[in-house]
């Protein structure tokens, strides 16, 4: 077991013989696995996630099936105990592999690297990267389990990996017959909250696998049981699709009104720059703003996603441009943080006043908007087809693009924000058969 585990390390793709051997070794020593002791509980929780749920059902979902898991850091029961360990404390659980997403199992990997396959040091299980040379898994990476959990914490918006992840995973599973089981987690931002441009089709990427608003309003449970029921999202066959097994573990307790403070739970990172809540809402607004144009929001500080500053500006300078433009549950006030350098520095914090009016990704467009005034003439007209290609990636507009590379700073935001405010509520309309709570 050692020589294959080093050998793995060596070689994240080494022959599926091999491959089969380890895990049939591990998944025979697995019954053998002493059962860890459960956490004491600090408080009482009333929401249960998806995998409390999986649990309380005495996993019979998974009963005498292989198990393989995708999941990270954030995928954890309502007492923080890892989702891995949950599966494994259950002696007639088969847990045989692990799936990795963006950022690794343990959540230490930076963005946009590739990260291999390996053994994982802790359970000695393999884990098989879906952010290295596949994003979509394999059918040898499948062939050794007949159920594959699911159980990422998403954000809440569109372009975060996760729900990309569990799309092609779900894909993958339809085509080559394994079973899927997502266990559902809150949205963060609540339910109710939908807003942000369109994914033109031809912008869809792995920061964009979804034709929905940026802010989807949607649970992943929920985006799981859109795409295997609605015909041409996923990208495989009709007749798989019909054919594919999904089943969703509900939540209990959690309804559309509950943000994140209010579910009780404590948050975990979802990626090295997600730290806190105070981040998720963050990174929903500014996101978008600072891929181009010389805005920057924080990230790399100690206030990710909700600071903004333009080199040579002052604070106050650009105080009073987004004075101009007046955001509805949103103001900007200025605040002393660290920046990346691991120095004081004052910026702009963006401050939500009113949750109900607040509309999340309304300022990113404000500032690519004031970008072309302190940057001039216009900073998008003169960027790299590759640069242009990836904020059009994350956007999802050919529209809004064209018409801020031949306007700049006369782009008229408001008709835009007004059109995809129409859009958005489309969406939800259209998306509510398929929602799960109330």
């Amino acid at each position: 077991m050692k020589q294959i585990a080093s050998d793995l390390l060596r070689n994240s793709y080494l022959s599926s013989l091999i491959l089969f051997f380890s895990l049939l070794f591990i998944s025979c020593a697995n019954a053998k696995i002493t059962t860890p002791s459960r956490e004491t509980p600090t408080r009482t929780q009333q929401l249960l996630l998806g995998i409390d749920v999986l649990e309380q059902q005495k996993f019979a979902i998974l009963k005498g099936k292989r198990i393989g898991l995708l999941t990270h850091p954030a995928g954890v029961n309502r007492f923080g105990l890892s989702t891995i360990d949950v599966i494994r404390r259950d002696p007639q659980n088969k847990l045989v592999a692990l799936f990795g997403p963006e950022h690794g199992i343990y959540g230490n990997e930076k963005a946009n690297e590739p990260i291999d396959n390996k053994i994982d040091p802790r359970t000695k299980l393999p884990v098989f990267s879906l952010y290295g040379r596949y994003r979509k898994p394999t059918p040898k990476m499948l062939q050794y389990i007949d159920v594959l959990v699911i159980d990422l914490q998403d954000l809440g918006t569109r372009s975060y990996t996760y729900i990309s992840c569990m799309r092609y995973a779900i894909e993958a599973c339809f085509e080559n017959n394994v079973e899927v089981v997502v266990l559902d987690r809150p949205n963060p931002l609540g339910g109710w909250k939908v807003n942000g441009p369109p994914m033109d089709k031809k912008w869809m990427s792995y920061v964009g696998a979804y034709q929905m608003p940026y802010v989807h309003g949607l649970t992943i449970g929920e985006i799981a049981r859109i795409s295997a029921s609605r015909p041409g999202i996923l990208k495989i066959s009709e007749n798989l699709r019909q054919k594919g097994k999904l089943t969703v573990i509900r939540m209990k307790g959690w309804n559309r009104r509950m943000t994140w403070p209010q579910t009780g739970l404590t948050w975990v990172p979802t990626s090295p720059n997600i730290p806190t809540f105070e981040a998720v809402v963050g990174y929903s607004m500014t996101g978008l703003g600072a891929q181009l144009g010389g805005f920057r929001h924080g990230v790399g500080g100690n206030k990710p996603f909700r600071i903004l500053t333009f080199r040579g500006q002052s604070w106050e300078e650009v105080q009073k441009e987004f004075n101009r433009y007046p955001m509805p549950g949103l103001r900007l006030v200025p605040r002393q943080f660290i920046n990346s350098q691991g120095h004081t520095a004052t910026g702009l914090y963006t401050e939500i006043t009113d949750w109900e009016s607040w509309r999340p990704t309304e300022v990113s467009f404000w500032m690519m908007k004031i970008a072309c005034k302190f940057n001039p003439p216009n900073p998008f007209a003169k960027v790299k087809k590759s640069q242009a290609d990836l904020f059009n990636k994350h956007v999802g507009s050919s529209l809004w693009w064209n018409t801020l590379k031949t306007q700049g700073y006369n782009i008229d935001v408001n008709a835009f924000l007004q059109e995809w405010d129409r859009y958005a509520a489309s969406f939800q309309r259209n998306s509510r058969p398929y929602w799960l709570y109330q």
